[in-house]
């Protein structure tokens, strides 16, 4: 009788246990410090999700497992985001545009179809440079510089451009110009009594130096100017006085001009040698739009292709933009060949 009492008595016991154990909490537990026993740890899921999402990191524990992925891809689309619209810019994007107009670089030059006496042009374009130098603290390509250049520099033209553009142009871009300015004008001189008087009239065109493309146009005209010793001397008096004049309003108008035309960004122009696989070009402009604000396919042969992309960063870094996007697109060893100011020539190295 006694040991079935006491089996009866086990039985018991261990019903209690097995009623009195905690059900599963869904909470993690930790062991306790110098015990073997446990303390419940609570995991809340979505406060956790919620101060991934705030801080742009994952959770720690389970959390970051399940979310590790997403958050990688929500790294990935922020980086591919398209740009903003053309007209919206960020704000990193005016203040690089801001220092940009506040640093034009020009070039000018007098309009070689126009029937001008050369001393009188060369008055004219210093003239202009003088104004450019005292007034805005600029850097200038003086007269002399680009005579010698037109001279010196034309196996280099032919060579780069094969005279798709002109003389001018390509020399303003060899010298980083942004616009380039043409001067053309006309004199009218008198004499009276000994002494010689002159007027001067005539406009100033401002090109973009990228395109070639007339910006806007400065009218001038000077007042009556008299020299004692000739007529060339009032002539180039009349001259001097109507550029120094004009040059305030050009300058200004420049700027206005240049901005307005860049409400997609600057305008560079990229042309790459030894393209024959279209499907990698495809590629690669596509790599090239997550990089700039624009790209646009101005003309394809398996000879060539060229691009113009449109951005508000600068010459280094479309540079960098262009090797990176060219990596995505297979083309390995792409590489440059030469540039003049925003105008790039590659080669895709296959």
């Amino acid at each position: 009788m006694r040991r079935i009492i006491c089996i009866s008595c086990a039985c018991i016991a261990v019903l209690s246990s097995c009623v009195s154990a905690p059900e599963p909490s869904g909470e993690d537990t930790k062991p306790t410090a110098g015990t073997g026993s446990t303390v419940p740890v609570p995991v809340d899921e979505s406060k956790a999700r919620a101060m991934a999402l705030v801080q742009g990191g994952t959770a720690t524990g389970t959390t970051a497992a399940s979310t590790g992925t997403a958050s990688s891809g929500a790294a990935t689309e922020a980086v591919d985001a398209p740009p903003p619209a053309p007209g919206v810019m960020t704000p990193e994007e005016e203040a690089f545009l801001n220092n940009y107009l506040a640093r034009l670089q020009y070039m000018v030059y007098y309009d070689e179809k126009s029937v001008v006496d050369p001393q009188s042009a060369k008055v004219a374009v210093n003239q202009a440079n003088r104004y450019l130098i005292e007034k805005l603290g600029l850097s200038v390509v003086d007269f002399d510089q680009i005579e010698k250049n037109k001279k010196d520099q034309q196996s280099a033209y032919q060579a780069e451009t094969g005279g798709s553009i002109d003389l001018i142009q390509y020399i303003a871009q060899k010298y980083n110009a942004d616009v380039y300015v043409e001067i053309s004008f006309s004199a009218t001189p008198s004499a009276t009594s000994g002494k010689f008087y002159a007027t001067a009239q005539g406009s100033m065109k401002i090109f973009d130096t990228s395109t070639a493309q007339l910006l806007g146009s400065v009218a001038f005209q000077s007042p009556q100017v008299m020299s004692t010793t000739s007529s060339e001397s009032a002539i180039g008096n009349a001259v001097a006085a109507s550029v120094w004049s004009a040059m305030p309003k050009m300058t200004d108008q420049s700027k206005t001009l240049v901005k307005n035309s860049m409400s997609r960004g600057i305008r560079y122009e990229v042309l790459i040698q030894n393209t024959p696989d279209s499907r990698q070009i495809s590629t690669l402009r596509r790599a090239l739009a997550k990089a700039v604000r624009e790209v646009e396919q101005i003309s394809y042969s398996p000879a060539e292709t060229k691009l113009a992309l449109y951005t508000f960063k600068s010459r280094d870094k479309l540079e960098d933009a262009m090797y990176d996007a060219s990596e995505r697109a297979g083309l390995l060893d792409l590489y440059l060949l030469y540039s003049r100011g925003k105008a790039f020539t590659f080669n895709s190295g296959l």
